[in-house]
């Protein structure tokens, strides 16, 4: 009895889970007036595979250079969060210094700032230097994130100083000791780290709009914001727009989730 409570139970929530998605293929390969019929289909009489060449050939929403800029920022912000908050974490982890307390708290204390009291003089900064509509504003103000130095820094508390001790005693420099035992041994976790930044720059959605205010600088979500604010939006072609924006990030959760556990369970954050 049990066991079937727990196979209904389980069902349910897959159903739940898959609901979105299937509305979105759904709506996605139909006509408008298919979506906006009063009767409802379980899924179109006719597939419109077409839908996804209309989509790519927009004129005025450039949907296949948004999603190549959202890869780009992606992947640049995930290499400069791990090379910088990782150095940040291990120093003040690692390295003696009176005050590494005090700017600890203070990196921590910066999580309390909601994102909007930062927002406007952060845009104040890039628009001086003249990174408006460039892949420098896109990327840079987010290399930066405490939360990221705060896991390193657990992570690498706990860390086994016997590995960076036999480094030291090879001839090793601090630097030498951290790129060359310590990271090697922390992919797993550089790893947990590196999917969670993917995630919220792929997803990031306010700060590439008021950035990017050129279309040949849109990231996906901005693109689909053009697409839902278009005088005509075509509604088939915005479902099968999220349904596309959204399946890089759907494979790279189902292929690295473990990552994401592990990152929990190893940065002693465990309850």
């Amino acid at each position: 009895m049990k066991a079937l409570a727990r196979w209904t139970a389980l069902l349910v929530a897959t159903v739940l889970f898959l609901l979105p998605f299937y509305l979105l293929l759904r709506n996605g390969l139909s006509t408008r007036a298919e979506i906006t019929a009063p009767g409802w289909t379980f899924f179109p009489s006719t597939v419109h595979g077409e839908n996804i060449t209309d989509l790519f050939s927009l004129q005025d929403v450039p949907f296949a250079h948004s999603l190549l800029m959202s890869a780009v920022v992606a992947v640049v912000q995930t290499a400069g969060v791990l090379v910088v908050c990782s150095l940040a974490g291990y120093g003040l982890a690692r390295i003696p210094y009176r005050h590494s307390k005090k700017v600890l708290y203070a990196v921590i204390a910066t999580l309390m700032i909601p994102t909007s009291v930062t927002f406007v003089p952060s845009f104040v900064v890039v628009s001086t230097l003249g990174w408006v509509s460039d892949l420098r504003g896109l990327v840079i103000p987010g290399i930066f994130s405490a939360f990221s130095v705060f896991l390193f820094r657990q992570y690498f508390v706990d860390f086994p100083r016997e590995l960076e001790e036999a480094g030291r005693m090879d001839g090793l420099s601090r630097w030498g000791v951290f790129w060359r035992i310590v990271v090697p041994n922390s992919r797993g976790f550089f790893a947990a780290i590196a999917v969670i930044t993917v995630i919220g720059s792929w997803n990031a959605f306010l700060w590439p709009l008021v950035i990017a205010q050129s279309p040949d600088s849109w990231t996906v979500q901005v693109a689909l914001s053009g697409l839902l604010t278009s005088q005509n939006p075509q509604l088939n072609l915005l479902f099968l727009a999220a349904a596309i924006s959204i399946l890089p990030i759907v494979l790279l959760f189902v292929f690295l989730q473990r990552y994401l556990v592990r990152g929990v369970t190893e940065s002693g954050l465990k309850g």
